[in-house]
């Protein structure tokens, strides 16, 4: 292994705290990663500094698939709200799907001040704004209440795809999607 023991600590935690969640244990962290419990203090203080360092790290990635999404999918803020949908479609029915890993963190880490609290709810407030910004293109009339409610689909989307795979809930998270953005089924807005 050629890489440092930071990215290795941080690539063993991405990968672990996904599949495992973050109760995983430290040993089985620098097992993975073939560092010594040394390594982890310095570059983190602990395991809370690197779960949050981590996370930081993933919410650069996913927002970027999300402009992604939006970028390809043209100019019309309406399209480009419904391929975040999409998007989200194929990496929900991936059998190694385990759902949102910020939603999962808050959901776990039951201290009010752990660090990778503030590191979901800015990531939320990000893809809130991204929401918010392409409702506003659209005229929609209450942008940041429907971005609002479209975070509330997605993060629905997503814990049920974790929780009941076997579903198609990007579809149905789509479908309610439209009726938000004020979009029929086939496309028509009726705002």
């Amino acid at each position: 292994m050629t890489s440092r023991p930071r990215e290795r600590l941080l690539a063993a935690a991405k990968e672990l705290t996904y599949s495992q969640g973050v109760g995983v244990g430290i040993d089985a962290i620098l097992k993975e990663a073939k560092v010594a419990r040394r390594s982890l203090y310095e570059h983190f203080g602990g395991k809370d500094g690197l779960i949050a360092e981590m996370l930081r790290l993933t919410t650069a990635e996913d927002e970027a698939l999300y402009r992604q999404a939006m970028q390809d999918a043209g100019d019309d803020p309406r399209d480009r709200l419904l391929a975040i949908f999409d998007m989200l479609a194929p990496i929900v029915a991936d059998p190694t799907f385990r759902g949102c890993r910020y939603l999962s963190a808050d959901l776990a880490l039951a201290d009010p001040d752990h660090p990778a609290h503030g590191v979901a709810r800015v990531y939320r407030e990000h893809i809130h704004e991204l929401l918010k910004d392409e409702l506003i293109k659209l005229g929609h009339q209450e942008p940041a209440f429907a971005a609002d409610q479209l975070l509330l689909i997605i993060d629905g989307a997503l814990a049920t795809g974790a929780t009941r795979p076997d579903t198609d809930p990007t579809q149905l998270a789509r479908r309610l999607a439209e009726q938000v953005i004020g979009t029929d089924t086939d496309g028509h807005s009726r705002r």
